[in-house]
């Protein structure tokens, strides 16, 4: 009889924060994909601020005698942490493990439907989709390739039936959430949400929060929705398959 290969531990690897509310939704986030997939082991390690470190995680596994890692970046796009940060704390990773590092988590249509679902759970409904400008309101960054992702995603998005759908940034990039909620109301949009493109609340989400004043419906972060562990996984699967074969070889 064969033996069964062994399915890799998924790492996910969060930024962590000062902010508790931050580590408190990663864990919530976790204890889904738990629940989705038990048969798959899940562990959580933090880049900075908070423990268990990646680094505390990965030198655990390996004393326990883990020989294969999917590493999961918690994060929307591919900017920095996820092409660099990342990538050189797992070099340092203890040398009999492992590792591959999946995909981030966006783009993916499941995120737009999580969206969707903060809205109406702030008080939207379908019926209002034509009628409303929508401010995709993400963290922002340095990186050119992470913010032409954020403004293709509102691209498509706009296409599902919303009034509008215009791209902001709390940070490095512009327009911010208040500049785009104006020109969304100078569109003629009746009226004007703010969907948070952020996984955790924190201090950058605040500011998002800060900046939707003037809007009439602010959503809540994606945070621990289903469709957020839904893609967590599927990044998980892909990731896995060429481990899988290295195990069966």
């Amino acid at each position: 009889m064969h033996k069964k290969p062994v399915r890799p531990v998924l790492l996910v690897i969060a930024h962590g924060s000062r902010d508790p509310r931050h580590a408190a939704t990663v864990h919530a986030l976790v204890r889904r994909v738990r629940s989705m997939r038990p048969g798959v082991r899940v562990e959580t390690g933090f880049l900075d601020f908070n423990i268990p470190s990646v680094q505390g995680v990965l030198e655990s596994l390996a004393a326990e005698g883990v020989r294969d890692v999917v590493a999961l970046p918690l994060l929307l796009t591919r900017a920095f942490h996820a092409k660099a940060d990342i990538p050189a704390v797992l070099r340092d990773a203890p040398p009999q493990l492992r590792i591959r590092q999946a995909e981030v988590l966006g783009p993916s249509p499941l995120l737009l439907s999580a969206l969707e679902r903060r809205l109406y759970e702030a008080g939207l409904t379908p019926a209002d989709k034509s009628s409303t400008g929508v401010v995709l309101a993400s963290a922002g960054s340095t990186d050119p390739e992470a913010i032409a992702v954020i403004a293709e995603i509102a691209r498509e998005w706009r296409r599902t039936g919303w009034c509008a759908v215009r791209p902001a940034f709390a940070s490095a990039a512009l327009p911010r959430t208040e500049d785009a909620v104006r020109e969304l109301r100078s569109l003629g949009c009746s009226r004007v949400a703010v969907a948070p493109y952020v996984l955790a609340p924190g201090f950058l989400p605040d500011r998002i929060a800060r900046g939707a004043a003037e809007a009439d419906v602010l959503a809540d972060v994606l945070g621990p929705s289903p469709e957020v562990a839904r893609v967590l996984l599927e990044r998980y699967d892909e990731a896995r398959v060429p481990a899988l074969a290295v195990v069966g070889a």
